[in-house]
This record gives structure tokens, sequence and C-alpha cells, in this order.
């Protein structure tokens, strides 16, 4: 099942893609249907029943979480992308944090202030489909929902400022996620995906998952150790290799990019990037 969040006639709507369009599955958004009990069912049973099929014309891609949740992002854990960065293997996963008004939807423009440097960084998202505390690795497989693409647009000069990452990573409404989420039972265990990101059509990065250092269900299990994970919440996987400011020379977006991140059968964000003078 393809899950998706719409604005829809001045509201939030969760629906599911089918060959008939969008169908209506209730309001709110898709991290707030994987938190009901019985989620998936009563999905399908609406979807079964033909409720009420959107006119695309008519709406437009929200984020896929819209409401306070968990978004927790691990950098560097492609082995390419480390090396370009001049780090050893890591032990551990690196982590930080989102706010939910970072995301944006899977076309919106990305606005940006007060940076010089902004790069791409093309990901795997997975949404956790039900409570984890201390899991072990297959239970964290279990409990993940789904998942879908993500883009972690970063502030390079920024995020330099300090050690710590998260002023780079926390601009609002430039993390584009979706379009849609694909549930875990469309694949086989621990799938492997390719991840590609494409520059005004130039691609400019591309990974295979199966090369992470830590999987989901390692990050997931990884988590849980030290907070509970809950149903919605959102957990990006890491980049891999083809950044910008890997490059030599840096090389960083410029006003009026387009950046397409792709991984095919999850589907493919496709962002404008307004870059302007003054404090964000």
């Amino acid at each position: 099942m393809k899950l998706a969040t719409l604005h829809h006639e001045g509201k939030t709507v969760v629906c599911s893609e089918t060959e008939r369009g969008f169908v209506v599955v209730g309001d709110g958004d898709v991290a707030s249907l994987v938190g009901q009990p019985g989620w998936y069912e009563s999905a399908k049973r609406t979807v079964r029943a033909e409720n009420h099929v959107l006119d695309s014309s008519e709406a437009t891609f929200a984020p896929l979480v819209t409401t306070p949740r968990k978004i927790i992002c691990c950098g560097l854990n492609y082995a390419d992308h480390i090396t370009e960065m001049g780090r050893e293997l890591p032990d551990h996963p690196t982590l930080f944090a989102k706010f939910t008004d970072t995301l944006c939807g899977a076309e919106e423009e990305i606005q940006i202030r007060a940076s010089t440097k902004v790069d791409w960084e093309a990901e795997l998202a997975v949404m956790v489909g039900s409570a984890l505390y201390e899991a072990d690795e297959n239970e964290a497989a279990a409990a993940i929902a789904g998942y879908t693409v993500a883009n972690d647009i970063s502030m390079r000069d920024w995020q330099k400022r300090t050690p710590q990452w998260f002023q780079g990573k926390a601009f609002d409404a430039t993390t584009p996620v979706g379009p849609v989420l694909v549930t875990a039972d469309e694949f086989e265990a621990d799938p492997t995906f390719e991840v590609s990101c494409f520059i005004n059509g130039e691609r400019v990065q591309h990974g295979i998952t199966s090369t992470l250092v830590f999987s989901p269900a390692k990050l997931l299990s990884y988590i849980s150790t030290f907070t509970q994970l809950r149903p919605g919440d959102l957990v990006l996987t890491g980049t891999p290799g083809g950044v910008g400011a890997g490059a030599s020379p840096p090389r960083f977006l410029a006003n009026g990019d387009v950046v397409r991140t792709e991984i095919p059968g999850l589907g493919a964000l496709e962002n404008r990037v307004v870059i302007s003078s003054g404090e964000p």
C-alpha cells in the first residue's frame, strides 16, 4: 500500500495511492494514521470501499509527517560518504534530530535565507509502525511500517559553526519527505534500494542501501536503547557519496536549482531551491 499526506480544500488528509487515484483514508497525516490500532486493515477496507477519490489537480503533497513526532537522522552511514568527508568508519551511529517544522512536501519550493553553502543529501527514510524500546534487530525490523524518500538539505556554513551539526540541519521547510510511504509488506525482509540525487538533471549521487554501515533495523534497535520509538516516528538513514561538500572544489546549490531525489519503488521528490539573503 502507498500512503500519502495531501493538502486538499484547506485541510490535510491521508490517502492511499491506487490505480484510480488517491483514495481518502481519513483526516490528518500518515503518521497519525499509523498511530491508530489496526490502521493497516482499516485503511485497506476504506480503499476497497472505493471511498472519495481525489482529482490530482485538487491536491498537493504535504510532508508525510505534519504533527509533532520524533525525527531522528543518521549521518555518515555509507562507507563512500564517510571516506569523502575524511572520516573513519564509525563504531556507533552519528545521530541528530529534526523538528517537524523542518519537513516539506515532495514538490514544494525550498526557500533558504542566510546560507551560501546549501548542500544535498539524498536518503532512504523509514517510518516506525509500532512502539519500540530496547528492541533487538528482529523486533526493530518487524516494527518498520514502511519506506519513503527524503533529502536532508544541509546548510554547511551553519553546520560547521560549531562541532554540533543541529543548526545546519534544522532550517524550517528544508527537508522534503515523500511523496508516499510504501508499506513494508510490499517488499521482502531487509530490502535493498538504490538512492540517487540529481541537480538540474545531472546525477550527483548514487548509492545502494546494502552498503549502509548501520541498516534500518540496526538504527531502530540502537535508537530504542535510549529513547522509545513510537508509531509515526521517522528515521533518516544517511546519504551516499556525492554531496557538494565532498567535491573538489566544493560545490553548492544555487538559486533556482532543481533537486530531484529518487528511489525506484518508492518514488521521487522534485524541489526547486530559492536562495535569498537575510536572516532565516
